[in-house]
């Protein structure tokens, strides 16, 4: 398979467009592509062609030649609502739930969050998970970028109207997962910190119309249950 690269411009067939800076240090420094060799090129918004590698006035660049007509975006839409998580934590949520195939990762502050993130520190980290959202992309073949939100606080994001269907994982109360009716839209999925969530945002949750899941017996950590929960949907109703 051609290495892919996110190009968020305007593209047609036969055009000779320069990759985009991280892009083109991509394909040449790091996986030391040759011109003339066959790249992928998408948008993030669907559209997505096969291209040769070209030198363009000294810089890298891709002639697109073929339109491919793909479909890797799952038919169940899936928000996973992720209380932060500490160190490369994060990173490595953002990354698998790309990979699973969830439209969009939603980080949100709540009372027992170990990182605390405000003013410039949290924008640059969340412009650090989008580039990992689309490095992941990239990776497994998506054409369409999932959606890394702006951080809120839990009871601002609940205090919003629903978008489908809410359910929030609660290992000790709430309906198994596996008995729960195939979703007729969008589901947002919340999970819990480091410490889980309080009592108070439990029922906060639950006034704010959130469904109380739980996947089995045991307890999972933050980085574990959200994406265990969204393969776990992909399985039952989802693409797998």
């Amino acid at each position: 398979m051609p290495s892919r690269f996110y190009c968020p411009l305007p593209l047609s067939l036969n055009q000779d467009l320069t990759l985009p800076a991280e892009a083109a240090h991509h394909a040449v420094r790091v996986l030391r592509l040759r011109y003339g060799e066959d790249v992928v090129v998408f948008d993030g918004a669907g559209a997505e062609f096969l291209g040769e590698l070209l030198d363009l006035a000294g810089k890298p660049g891709v002639r697109l030649r073929e339109r491919l007509t793909v479909q890797r975006e799952a038919p169940l839409q899936i928000t996973l609502v992720q209380g932060l998580a500490v160190a490369d934590k994060m990173d490595w949520i953002v990354q698998k739930a790309v990979e699973l195939g969830a439209v969009a990762v939603q980080p949100v502050e709540a009372e027992r969050c170990v990182l605390k993130l405000a003013g410039d520190r949290a924008g640059k980290r969340i412009e650090h998970w989008r580039q990992v959202a689309v490095s992941a992309a990239e990776q497994c073949g998506r054409s369409q970028l999932c959606e890394i939100g702006e951080l809120q606080r839990l009871h601002h994001w609940l205090a919003q109207p629903a978008v489908g269907q809410r359910w929030i994982l609660a290992p000790e109360q709430g309906t198994a997962l596996s008995a729960m009716p195939r979703p007729d839209g969008p589901v947002s999925l919340l999970v819990g910190p480091e410490g889980g969530w309080s009592d108070k945002e439990l029922a906060a949750a639950q006034a704010a119309d959130c469904l109380p899941v739980r996947l089995g017996p045991r307890v999972l950590r933050t980085e574990t249950a959200g994406l265990a929960a969204i393969a776990a949907m992909m399985a039952l109703w989802g693409d797998y």
